[in-house]
């Protein structure tokens, strides 16, 4: 089914140019590509569907898409476990595909983002298989991280260490005349052992690896793990709880170490060979000082901040995080990154929505997942209103928006999902503690009826809800007060208005402590009433309206842009 859009063509040219600069404020759109669009009716979201929605793309008006893991993989983590770096998953498509994608969206107007994962491999790749069948200090054994392991027979693991997906850091192999063997290093899963970034070879192979997409008309690259790859494991391990008491600055045995900033400028080096350079953003969960060394000019160019994410729909909050993210920004020279919500979080939408008790508790949602929370959440109105709110917010803040597949829609988070069909390994390997991330991973509702709701001809692979069907792109398309007209329009604003990467708080007399607005260059101005009661609207020339206005007055929980003369 294809969908007519009534919102008017976005305001800019399909050659892309060379600006080496287009990435500053641009706004990208993840698509996780598993639960986008089904093109061959087998429940798994692929290449050719997202090729068949790029009108759909172009019409919401965004300037790239960061595109998740598309890579050979088991799925043990949702792709992010990669057989080949260099090969897409025949379940979601063939080079061929990737190609056919990237000419459409490039003709589009739309740059292209991919995902890479260098911190870990799959444990079917290549490498890893051939890690197994060598022996005790081979070459092919040099690539990860293998360790004896302790205590009589070495039947004890190097250290206590335990995953970030739960359970233990490490796994003991069978070696090649069938005794127990070794043991190897995972920060994730078991199936995705951590690479050895002292080895030459590994740093040569991703370099290849970095070309091979460049080549192929890739616009850039999304770092996964960006603070994991160098590590220094002492002899003697420290114990999880000397680990966890171990500083962040520059020296930890594993996280964010001074030397994983030389792999950057590497990949720097390859980034340059292009026009207009490629661009890298980093997924680096490090502490706020030590973000800007990511985001250099020498190294990748970007790093996401994850504080708007984390904050609470509160004025104070939201400027804190801004005034101090535009700040690090000016620090390393790139421009900010504002993320709401992503494939690893509860959508925007349910976490505005919850309870206040689990909200103030448990930002993420988590709780209230655990509890058994009901979707859409119980203040699913509320929450959706201030998600609407927040979004305008951020679409108008100076830098990069990066926005996560049917946010656009008002989606919330899936939570009636069964153990028996979830798939994220945070909920397998820690039971009682999280319920996993496929809540925000559930395939989009193209249409407001069918089995899989327009992803797809056959089922999809993770269970949509009945809602679904009034968040639909059909019912959605073409009225005036949905979230998806929201969008577009907003984002067809963005792009006109857009002007120097600054802005200036300006203090509305009488608003309160509740309201928060700002100038862009330009003369326009982005008020949000955080508060539970409508204040005095600003004059000016309304541009967009998160809620319905009604006359000299701006409602609780509403975002405007006003052009001010």
């Amino acid at each position: 089914m294809s969908f007519t859009s009534t919102a008017q063509a976005p305001a800019h040219s399909a050659a892309l140019g060379t600006d080496p600069q287009w990435w500053r404020q641009a706004a990208v759109y993840q698509i996780y590509p598993r639960s986008f669009a089904d093109a061959d009716a087998n429940g798994i979201g692929d290449l050719r569907g997202i090729t068949s929605r790029v009108q759909y793309l172009q019409d919401l008006g965004i300037d790239a898409v960061w595109l998740s893991p598309f890579y050979p993989s088991a799925l043990a983590d949702g792709g992010y476990d990669v057989d080949d770096y260099r090969d897409v998953d025949p379940k979601i498509g063939t080079l061929e595909d990737f190609d056919a994608m990237i000419e459409a969206l490039h003709r589009a107007g739309i740059r292209l983002i991919v995902d890479i994962v260098p911190n870990h491999t799959s444990d079917r790749h290549e490498w890893f298989r051939e890690a197994l069948a060598s022996p005790k200090g081979s070459a092919a054994r040099d690539r990860y991280i293998f360790r004896d392991g302790t205590g009589p027979g070495g039947d004890q693991p190097p250290s206590d260490w335990t995953s970030i997906f739960g359970g233990p850091a490490w796994t003991r192999i069978t070696e090649p005349d069938g005794s127990p063997g070794q043991w190897f290093l995972h920060s994730f899963a078991k199936e995705q052992p951590d690479l050895n970034w002292h080895n030459r070879e590994v740093h040569e192979d991703f370099l290849h690896t970095l070309r091979f997409w460049s080549d192929r008309g890739v616009d850039g690259f999304r770092v996964d793990v960006a603070h994991g790859l160098s590590k220094d494991l002492p002899a003697n391990l420290p114990s999880q709880t000397e680990l966890d008491a171990t500083p962040k600055d520059g020296s930890h045995p594993i996280w964010d170490r001074d030397e994983v900033h030389e792999i950057y400028r590497e990949w720097r080096g390859v980034f340059n060979e292009y026009d207009p350079p490629k661009i890298g953003v980093a997924e680096a969960w490090v502490d706020s000082s030590r973000r800007p060394k990511y985001a250099s000019a020498e190294g990748l160019g970007q790093a996401f901040n994850f504080d708007l994410l984390e904050a609470s729909f509160d004025a104070e909050q939201f400027r804190e995080t801004v005034t101090f993210n535009l700040e690090l920004a000016a620090q390393s020279g790139s421009s900010s990154t504002w993320v709401l919500s992503n494939h690893d979080v509860v959508r925007h939408a349910t976490r505005y929505g919850l309870p206040p008790k689990a909200d103030g508790e448990d930002k993420a949602g988590t709780h209230w997942l655990l509890s058994g929370g009901s979707s859409p959440a119980l203040q699913a109105e509320e929450g959706l209103r201030r998600a609407r709110a927040a979004t305008l917010f951020e679409l108008a803040l100076p830098g990069s928006a990066y926005l996560y597949q049917g946010e656009e829609l008002g989606l919330h988070e899936v939570a009636e999902i069964s153990d028996a069909d979830r798939q994220d390994p945070t909920f397998f390997r820690s039971p009682g503690f999280s319920v996993g991330r496929d809540g925000c991973r559930v395939p989009l509702p193209w249409s407001s009826t069918g089995a899989a709701f327009g992803f797809g001809d056959g089922a999809a692979h993770l269970p949509q809800p009945e809602w679904f069907a009034d968040f639909s792109v059909e019912a959605q398309d073409g009225a005036a007060d949905s979230t998806l007209s929201l969008y577009r329009r907003a984002l067809q604003l963005r792009r006109e208005l857009q002007g120097a990467d600054t802005l200036e708080w300006v203090e509305l007399p009488g608003a309160g402590s509740d309201v928060l607005a700002f100038r862009r260059p330009g003369g326009w101005v982005c008020v949000t009433n955080f508060g539970e009661s409508a204040v005095a609207l600003p004059a000016g020339e309304v541009l967009v309206s998160s809620q319905p206005l009604s006359t000299g007055e701006l409602p609780a929980e509403t975002t405007v842009w006003l052009r001010q003369h």
